[in-house]
C-alpha cells in the first residue's frame, strides 16, 4: 500500500525553465521545459487564470434556484450556469460573489453559505473556484457586463438537479455546485 501521506507531497515534476508565451488581463500561457517524472525531457504548458472563479447557487424560500444562460465563446455553444464570474487575486471572494449574483440576477441575499472549494482543469490550469448558496434573497435590478448578454430562469432546485443528469447543465463549476448543494441537502434531511 502506497504512504498516501508522501505521495501528496513529493513533487516528480523538475522544472528546467519557463517562458510567457501569451498574457493578457484575464489568463496567461507559461510554456515550462521539464524532467517528467519518468526522467525525460519534455514540455508542459500551463493556462494561469488571474482572477479566481466565484459560482452562487441562489435559493429564495420556496426552494427554486435561478439559472443564467449564455453564449459561451470557446464552446460556440449556449450554456446554462449558476451565476459566476470573477474574483480578482487578493480580493475577498465572499464579496466578489455577491457582485456577481447582483449584476447577473439582480439578487442579494441576508444568508451566505461556503459549499465548496475546487481546482476546474487541473491538468492545464491553475484555475481555482469558490462556490456559495445565497439564500433569504432580495430582489432588485440586475446590472451584467457589458460583454454579457443573459438570460436568466427560475426553477425548482431538483429540476436543476435533473438538468445535471440530463447533461443539460455542463459547466464544471456549476455541475459540482449543484450535485454538492443537493448532497448536503439530501444529508440533512436524512439527519432529521
Amino acid at each position: 500500500m502506497a504512504d498516501l501521506e508522501k505521495l501528496s507531497k513529493d513533487n516528480p515534476w523538475k522544472k528546467m525553465s519557463a517562458q510567457v508565451k501569451y498574457d493578457n488581463p484575464w489568463i496567461s500561457l507559461t510554456e515550462y521545459q521539464v524532467i517528467t517524472p519518468a526522467g525525460t525531457e519534455g514540455i508542459y504548458g500551463k493556462v494561469h487564470f488571474k482572477n479566481i472563479a466565484v459560482g452562487v447557487i441562489a435559493i429564495d424560500s420556496e426552494n427554486n434556484t435561478y439559472l443564467v444562460g449564455q453564449y459561451r465563446f470557446p464552446l460556440d455553444l449556449y450554456s446554462w450556469e449558476i451565476p459566476e464570474g470573477g474574483c480578482p487575486e487578493g480580493t475577498d471572494w465572499l464579496e466578489a460573489a455577491k457582485r456577481e449574483l447582483k449584476e447577473e440576477t439582480g439578487f442579494e441575499a441576508a444568508n451566505w453559505t461556503e459549499i465548496l472549494q475546487m481546482h476546474v482543469s487541473n491538468s492545464v490550469s491553475d484555475e481555482f473556484a469558490v462556490v456559495y448558496v445565497a439564500q433569504q434573497l432580495i430582489a432588485g435590478q440586475s446590472a451584467p457586463e457589458e460583454t454579457e448578454d443573459l438570460q436568466i430562469i427560475k426553477m425548482p432546485f431538483n429540476q436543476a438537479v435533473q438538468w445535471v443528469m440530463e447533461g443539460k447543465i455542463t459547466d464544471s463549476i456549476s455541475v459540482a455546485a449543484i450535485l454538492k448543494w443537493n448532497a448536503i441537502t439530501l444529508s440533512h434531511a436524512g439527519e432529521k
